[in-house]
């Protein structure tokens, strides 16, 4: 009875490795991909899981999202303009099955990809598209990612670019560029206010010319506006037809 004790004992303590590597714990963002010998059983989770020692393995899938941080790429835009840009991608495994069987490893595909689909996405785009429109090239590299990433089980919810760094002399260029484009909205301004101006003083001479003596006040308006200012002397022409019946002497015979 004694060796049956002993040899009962010495058989628990071999198997007790062998059965506490079968119970898994998984908690609420995990689930488990339980393979039996070598092929898919079924996806398991959360809480406890208890495996057939030495036929079922598992493997563990994070449902969380994740941030993955695309290192920067060179760009070239349409208009052949090289920029270094770099993004932000938010993803997260909706389909445990399909991302540890269709995929080797799917944060290492999913990481390529977005570096790829970056270049070639905004490699279609001109570079003041890039600068003014970044909420649009988002949206455009976001859809792109999920549809290709949708048959390894990954939902990309998000995709935000980060930097777009120029060279200094783009940078310069770009400078002028404004510049150039506040000086000729300048020049449109003004020139749409005297043309606003212009119409104005034809309307207003219109007016004074159906009453002959408006014209005479205006007149008496500006000398005195003008001689309200005691900086300077001003010469101003006094019209004959003013001084109204005052008439030149006649000759003597």
């Amino acid at each position: 009875m004694f060796n049956v004790g002993i040899g009962f004992g010495a058989l628990i303590v071999l198997l007790f490795p062998l059965l506490a590597s079968s119970i898994k714990v998984l908690r609420e963002y995990e689930r488990g991909v339980v393979f039996q010998l070598g092929r898919f059983w079924g996806v398991k989770g959360p809480g406890l899981i208890i495996l057939v020692p030495l036929l079922q393995q598992m493997v563990r899938v994070d449902l969380r999202p994740v941030v993955l941080d695309v290192p920067t790429q060179d760009v070239f835009s349409r208009d052949n303009v090289s920029v270094k840009m770099n993004a932000v991608i938010y993803f997260r495994v909706v389909d445990p099955e399909k991302a540890i069987i269709q995929v080797a490893n799917f944060m290492e595909a999913t990481s390529q990809l977005a570096q790829t689909t970056l270049r070639s996405v905004l490699g279609k785009h001109e570079l003041d598209e890039m600068l003014a429109e970044r909420e649009r090239l988002n949206l455009d590299i976001q859809q792109v990612l999920d549809a290709q990433t949708d048959a390894w089980g990954i939902k990309v919810s998000n995709v935000e670019i980060k930097h777009i760094d120029l060279d200094e002399s783009m940078v310069r260029a770009i400078a002028r560029q404004a510049e150039a484009e506040r000086e000729r909205r300048a020049k449109v301004i003004h020139a749409e206010g005297e043309l606003q101006a212009s119409e104005k003083l034809q309307q207003a001479a219109f007016v004074l010319s159906q009453q002959a003596g408006a014209m005479q006040l205006r007149y008496m308006q500006t000398l005195g506006a003008i001689a309200g200012d005691k900086s300077s002397t001003i010469v101003f022409p006094l019209p004959i037809d003013l001084l109204g019946g005052a008439r030149p002497p006649a000759d003597k015979k």
